[in-house]
């Protein structure tokens, strides 16, 4: 049991108006146990003006200025991976409540919210450290957040042409794929853009990276996977001169021709799960793994 005040940072989806009954739920369980509720601007301006909620809240913070002990994600996978590229190097533990469709990361449904924040204020739970990974690009600055917790990936800007990407790992040239573009995967992602384009499903702690191209031009160009302490470069040429850099989901341009370095980042995010979850049951669940849909 915990014996000081915790504090949480809510960060939400202002796109799913239906929810708004959970989120009440939510901070009225926080309040119970006296927790101290911080909430990210645009998410309080939304519940605030938009859903017209009488938000008590302890403060509310913009950008990276927080220092809480829990952040609590409220939406789908795309709020939580937005929640993690802002706690960042802080490795605040983060609880991801599912709002959206399928949740892989955001896993705690509606209906366990009482028990998954219970589980906080007695410290029944578990922190699985996911590996992030980190952007550069030679000569030009990555204006967004460089982190990503699920997959870095080049792709082509026009809809005609094919890109040219080549590939060195620690130095040591690998191939040069044309293709529309090229995946590289953390574990956490596995389950993300790579698996829609072919690539493995990889389990988190597994200190491997996977590089997957999406749709190669040749038929014998395969995923592969290495070892996440490799440093990977990339060169792209293209029909349009400039490629697309997508950071989880996130697209920067750059220029044709330069050097793009992609190598693991020096912290991980921690992400609470609850002591009874196991990764292999998400999986099956999740992602109907093994599943017989015959009739």
């Amino acid at each position: 049991m915990v014996s000081r005040k915790l504090k949480f940072a809510i960060f939400g989806n202002e796109y799913q108006s239906k929810k708004s009954v959970s989120v009440q739920k939510i901070f009225s369980l926080l309040a119970e146990e006296g927790g101290e509720i911080y909430i990210d601007r645009p998410f309080y301006d939304y519940l605030s003006n938009v859903q017209g909620m009488e938000v008590k809240a302890s403060g509310v913070f913009e950008g990276y200025n927080f220092d809480v002990d829990y952040v609590v994600s409220l939406g789908g996978d795309g709020t939580f991976l937005r929640a993690a590229s802002r706690v960042g190097a802080k490795e605040t533990p983060i609880l991801g409540i599912n709002m959206g469709r399928l949740g892989f990361l955001a896993d705690v449904l509606p209906s366990e919210i009482e028990g998954a924040i219970d589980g906080i204020f007695k410290g029944q739970f578990q922190i699985e450290k996911h590996s992030v990974i980190r952007i550069e690009a030679e000569g030009e600055p990555i204006e967004g957040c460089p982190y990503a917790l699920n997959d870095i990936a080049v792709l082509k800007r026009d809809n005609a042409s094919m890109i040219s990407i080549r590939v060195c790992i620690d130095g040591e040239y690998l191939v040069t794929y044309q293709a529309d573009g090229l995946i590289v995967s953390t574990p956490t992602g596995s389950t993300a853009y790579g698996l829609s384009n072919g690539g493995p499903i990889m389990v988190p702690q597994s200190d491997i990276l996977c590089l997957t191209p999406v749709a190669p031009h040749s038929l014998n160009i395969r995923p592969i996977v290495i070892n996440d302490k490799s440093v990977i470069t990339l060169t792209v040429e293209a029909r349009s001169h400039n490629f697309l850099a997508a950071i989880d989901g996130r697209s920067e341009k750059l220029l044709e021709g330069t050097k793009v370095t992609i190598r693991r980042a020096p912290y991980e995010v921690n992400i609470i799960k609850r002591l009874n979850q196991r990764y292999f049951s998400t999986l099956r669940e999740k992602m109907m793994w093994g599943a017989d849909t015959r009739e």
